[in-house]
């Protein structure tokens, strides 16, 4: 990708905060679809990707697969289950093949955003460079695609006896350069995703890997490859035919799924403990394997190939399921009496969560907590004018289905605001909903992630009508293109601070 660098505007009409997949999405659809609209594009690290940039630990693969996961726009080629350095190779792309390089702006971190109701506009502060450089950069509108947790600072319990642990201790977000685990015993503590990633990407290195366990995962074992895409390739279709065909069916795959998830979990939950014994024992699968909680109340973790499953059926990897009493100098000890014997202990405990960034939030000077805002549809916030927010799906979808549908609703709201003569826009809820209690910004009941249930209150409120709260891709996927902006969910105004129009609510469901 180029590397030409352009100076930084005092101004733009739109600022996008992100360089990862959420933000080079927003880009490419303000190019086409507002191409009369300045607009600039900050990030933090020192080129794009955002959390593909970030995460280096051994083996870092996509949880998604790329036909969803990639974007509508750039056909994804390659296999479903994407490495890092595939995934960072394809959003360099998109960037380039599209001409948005020159609107990146890379080594600005934001500070805080101030939005300057006098002046229309807001004020949005950081430092740049390694200097840590003061800038300033104003903007009429604020596109936030920072995702939603600390790139730079990963969750580790405070365990007790921490500080004896004689050995090195890990954190896959902060993966060290110069770690050497050749040789070594290995613990693993977490379930999840990343912890599925390390074992089989450790386990051929190490002298033995451990992974640790409080409670069972789902695990899908399927191949890293799509029949029909391979197929479809043979045949010579044109790659973007095979990816739109790829997507589509993926997506309709996903909603069956789901459905029958959630009408009929029991037999969902004993398929897929069925295709974990095609690869280990069902005593195995009972005791390491087997989930207390319904299938997709948390995201399942691919594992491409069954790596997983491989890497212990070897005999190289092994399962615990325990809890943890204390660290000890030469490992853990857990609660069932047993001890873990480790040179390196990996914490792949999960996210820090942050609202925006991280960033300081402030309205005419006055610094506003995020979450004390309602969100109207997961993107705009009651309180907070001219400021949209992208965030992807957490559950089933992949997270840049969503990206899409937000980005073309953000765009068809400036364009609206500048047909109507709006300077500016503000969400309001329904006038007999002013004064209520709001519910936390996700249902539990739905998806209770542990990093999710640990950041709630640095999340917005739902309100109580269904545009107030969170929706799946199939619903979404009708809802907001059709979404009217024209109803008193929107408070327009003039450059003058005037309001404009008395719409009725038009958008409640």
């Amino acid at each position: 990708m180029s590397s030409e660098k352009t100076k930084l505007p005092a101004h733009v009409d739109v600022l996008v905060l992100g360089a990862g997949i959420s933000g080079i999405g927003a880009a490419y659809e303000l190019r086409r679809q507002c191409p009369d609209l300045s607009f600039a594009v900050l990030e933090a690290f020192e080129s794009f990707g955002g959390t593909w940039l970030a995460h280096r630990y051994p083996g870092v693969r996509s949880d998604s697969d790329l036909f969803t996961y990639g974007f509508s726009f750039k056909p994804w080629t390659g296999r479903p289950i994407a490495s890092r350095d595939e995934i960072l190779q394809y959003l360099g792309e998109a960037i380039e093949e599209n001409g948005l390089g020159p609107h990146f702006h890379y080594g600005h971190h934001i500070l805080s955003a101030d939005w300057r109701s006098d002046e229309g506009n807001w004020r949005v502060e950081g430092v740049s460079g390694p200097e840590q450089t003061p800038f300033e950069i104003r903007c009429g509108f604020l596109w936030t695609c920072q995702g939603y947790y600390r790139h730079g600072q990963g969750y580790t319990p405070d365990w007790p006896g921490m500080d004896q642990f004689e050995g090195r201790l890990v954190h896959p977000q902060t993966w060290p350069e110069d770690i050497d685990l050749t040789g070594k015993k290995v613990v693993v503590i977490g379930s999840g995703a990343t912890a599925a990633t390390l074992i089989p990407s450790l386990a051929p290195v190490c002298e033995h890997v451990t992974m640790l366990q409080r409670s069972p995962t789902y695990f899908s074992p399927a191949p890293n490859r799509d029949p029909l895409a391979d197929t479809l390739r043979d045949l010579g279709v044109e790659p973007a035919i095979v990816h739109d065909i790829i997507r589509r069916k993926v997506v309709r795959d996903q909603q069956i799924m789901l459905t029958r998830a959630l009408e009929d979990p029991e037999a969902v939950k004993a398929a897929m403990l069925e295709m974990v014994e095609a690869y280990l024992p069902p005593e195995q699968v009972k005791a390491h394997f087997t989930p207390t909680y319904r299938p997709w109340q948390q995201r399942v973790a691919l594992v491409p190939n069954g790596d997983l499953f491989k890497a212990v059926r070897s005999g190289k990897a092994s399962m615990v399921t325990d809890r943890i009493e204390t660290f000890t100098p030469t490992g853990l000890r857990l609660v069932s009496g047993s001890e873990l014997a480790a040179d390196v202990i990996v914490t792949a405990t999960g996210f820090e969560m942050a609202a925006l960034g991280g960033m300081l939030l402030k309205i005419d000077g006055e610094p506003r907590n995020f979450a004390d805002s309602v969100s109207y549809r997961g993107i705009l916030h009651t309180g907070i004018p001219n400021m949209a927010r992208t965030l992807g799906y957490f559950r089933v979808s992949s997270w840049t289905l969503r990206v899409h549908l937000v980005s073309d609703f953000v765009c068809r709201l400036l364009n609206h605001m500048r047909e109507i003569g709006a300077s500016s826009v503000e969400v309001e809820v329904a006038p007999e909903d002013v004064g209520r209690e709001f519910k936390p910004g996700m249902d539990s009941e739905v998806f209770n992630a542990g990093y999710i249930l640990r950041g709630l209150h640095l999340m917005p409120k739902r309100g109580p009508r269904s545009e107030w709260q969170g929706r799946d891709y199939w619903a979404e996927q009708t809802d907001l293109p059709a979404v009217s902006l024209e109803g008193d969910v929107f408070g327009y105004r003039d450059a003058a601070g005037r309001p404009i129009g008395n719409g009725c609510r038009t958008d409640a469901h």
